[in-house]
């Protein structure tokens, strides 16, 4: 197992449980990829390197948690309820979508978003039969309420590109999968107290459980290839021998892999995701996670001790100051949050290639978990998952490659 983010920790673990004999590797001092906590000291507290809501519906996440003793690591509401706040007139409301798959919540004034009529929300059914090459732009017409106050901040958020730029037939998929199931999908569903609480060290202690070896900080150089199989791994200080009975899963980056891959098809063009900390304790009956319409601040979410807010497709802003955009973003949190008091200890994380972008252009170069060597796989949200870039497309493609490297084990 070559990797150690959430897609190679999610083929490692279903690999284990079905005894195979697993050994993971991972380049970096601690495992997670992107879904990684660490203590930060410039706001001395434990800070997740961003913010992942995961719904209810999200099939293969709960699979995941279960799998590896966590089930109860997410917290949320056990209904499907979202808070918002318009920035441009301070308006604010609570969205409130039925449990069934009948979407009778937009006949409810009072329940739909503000300003919008019943009507506006059948513009987006052409979503869920888009062709790959369509973008949304060129599906959805629609720029009003429904657009501003939900559908775009939804959407840039699920696929972190510009929605009119991005795939209809991704959006579609995510839309299948949360609103067109209805409410009962939609439960948002928040890590308690940390990601790495939630999705790594249960998962790290369950592949110790079954005698798994997890060697940080080892960075694979190179594969050679022999016909085809993948016939020996080469790191900095030692080559491992591999044979036609064994399997590897490569769960790297995109760019890793095709370095490690010469002449792979996949994604090159990213998007950034830019988070930013706050060590402030929220105000009482905060809601655990806001929707800012009109601000920098995009979602703001709050624990017991910090705020913490996500920028999708952030990358215009990737070169301001930090100072300057701590002092902007903390000022939306004020007055989101109703909240008069200077600015904290913060920290900005801003991650340049969070995801691919998610274009009709980009998705077409995403390759399947298949290669062209026999026990070797691939693994990572920017395969051919179906979805984005997400905690459930990357578990899927883990659980998608353990499959296939079961299989070639005779598991």
């Amino acid at each position: 197992m070559i990797g150690g983010g959430v897609a190679g920790l999610a083929a490692a673990t279903a690999l284990a449980r079905r005894g195979a004999q697993v050994e993971l590797f991972e380049a970096g001092p601690q495992a997670g990829g992107r879904c990684r906590s660490y203590f930060d000291p410039a706001i001395g507290a434990v800070i997740d390197n961003g913010n992942h809501l995961v719904l209810s519906g999200n099939r293969a996440v709960h699979a995941y948690l279960r799998r590896i003793g966590a089930r109860g690591a997410l917290t949320g509401p056990d209904r499907a309820v979202f808070d918002f706040v318009d920035m441009a007139d301070n308006r604010r409301w609570r969205l409130k979508l039925g449990e069934g798959p009948v979407p009778a919540w937009i006949f409810s004034e009072s329940r739909r978003v503000p300003g919008t009529k019943a009507k506006d929300y059948a513009a987006y059914a052409p979503l869920l039969w888009a062709k790959k090459t369509a973008t949304i732009g060129a599906v959805v017409r629609d720029r009003g309420m429904l657009w501003r106050r939900l559908m775009a901040p939804f959407l840039l958020a699920a696929l972190n590109t510009v929605p009119e730029n991005a795939s209809a037939a991704l959006a579609g998929a995510v839309l299948r999968e949360s609103l067109g199931l209805g409410g009962h999908a939609c439960h948002p569903r928040i890590a308690d107290p940390t990601l790495a609480a939630a999705f790594v060290d249960p998962a790290l202690a369950f592949l110790e459980s079954r005698g798994a070896k997890v060697h940080l900080g080892r960075r694979l150089r190179r594969l050679t290839s022999v016909g085809t199989g993948v016939r020996a791994l080469e790191f900095a200080d030692a080559t491992l021998p591999t044979g036609m009975k064994d399997a590897v899963v490569l769960a790297v980056s995109a760019p890793v892999a095709q370095d490690l891959l010469p002449g792979l098809t996949a994604p090159d063009d990213f998007r950034a995701i830019v988070n930013a900390h706050f060590r402030f304790v929220p105000p009482a009956g905060a809601p655990p996670m806001l929707g800012v319409i009109g601000g920098t601040a995009e979602w703001i979410f709050t624990f017991h001790d910090r705020i913490s807010v996500t920028i999708s497709a952030a990358d215009a802003i990737l070169d301001e100051a930090r100072e300057s955009l701590a002092a902007r973003i903390w000022a939306d949190i004020a007055r989101a949050l109703q909240i008069d008091a200077p600015l904290p200890a913060w920290q900005i994380v801003k991650e340049k290639r969070a995801t691919f972008a998610a274009t009709p252009q980009q998705d077409a170069l995403r390759p399947g978990a298949r290669t062209a060597s026999r026990n070797l796989f691939l693994a990572g949200d920017w395969t051919a998952t179906g979805l984005p870039a997400t905690l459930e497309g990357a578990i899927r493609s883990g659980d998608t490659a353990a499959r296939l490297a079961a299989k070639h084990l005779h598991l």
